[in-house]
């Protein structure tokens, strides 16, 4: 009888929180699970040393057989990762929305179809993170406790001019609990923008695969112990470096 495979960490962003827990392939040996504030993709670098400390505090354990980061580029957030005594996976993916959308082939016809896209998810809503009025009272209350008047009103400018470089609202989710108020919400928040709004089906398959373990090459960049994450400027989005000689 051959023995259980074992089972690995889960280190995710707290926008994929509902996904994961309503895509979790039955049998799944995932866990630990740690969540991470979707306010760290702010400061690349800060995500990155978050992580970075996470995944070397797993080196003691024997229970796991790997690192998985429900995580993207992420602005190079994540390039520059290095695996402790684990192996460290991750997407093959510029941002959350491959995920999303269930591959990066997907993610890049969808953009190149229409480019003035600004992409809706349940997760970045629930954060206040997408265009509209809620975003906008988010900002302000948040420059008001640093800044001074006029120089809110020119943030809360320079944020809505951001958004006029935009004219879709794209709408996708994975089916979670509640996406129907969100659809709603992000119809509304296209109305008020006045753009076009677009709901796009979301694809689970990426999400599922990474959570059972199914990590082929093509989706799925695999790094070995001690080796490094790195940006690949190509299609591949990842690389692995080899571990550094001491």
């Amino acid at each position: 009888m051959s023995a259980e495979p074992p089972r690995f960490a889960l280190l995710a962003c707290r926008v994929f929180e509902d996904e994961i827990a309503a895509h979790m392939p039955p049998g799944a040996r995932v866990g630990p699970v740690r969540y991470f504030e979707v306010g760290l993709h702010d400061h690349p670098e800060n995500l990155r040393r978050e992580l970075q400390d996470a995944i070397l505090a797993f080196d003691s354990d024997d229970t796991i057989g790997a690192v998985v980061l429900a995580y993207a580029l992420c602005g190079r957030g994540t390039a520059g990762l290095r695996a402790g005594r684990h192996p460290l996976v991750i997407p093959r993916a510029h941002d959350c929305m491959t995920v999303f959308m269930g591959s990066k082939e997907a993610y890049a016809a969808h953009q190149s179809q229409t480019p003035d896209a600004y992409y809706f998810t349940p997760g970045w809503m629930r954060e206040k993170r997408t265009p509209g009025p809620a975003r906008l009272d988010s900002l302000r209350k948040e420059f008001s406790e640093k800044f001074d008047p006029d120089d809110v009103e020119f943030l809360i400018q320079s944020e809505r001019d951001v958004w006029a470089r935009h004219g879709r609202a794209v709408y996708m989710d994975l089916g979670t609990p509640g996406s129907e108020a969100c659809e709603a919400c992000a119809r509304a928040d296209a109305a008020w923008l006045g753009w076009q709004f677009e709901r796009l089906p979301g694809d689970p398959s990426l999400l599922r695969d990474l959570l059972a373990g199914n990590w082929n090459d093509a989706r799925f960049q695999v790094v070995p112990p001690g080796g490094r994450l790195a940006h690949s400027p190509d299609a591949m989005i990842f690389r692995a470096d080899p571990p550094q000689a001491q």
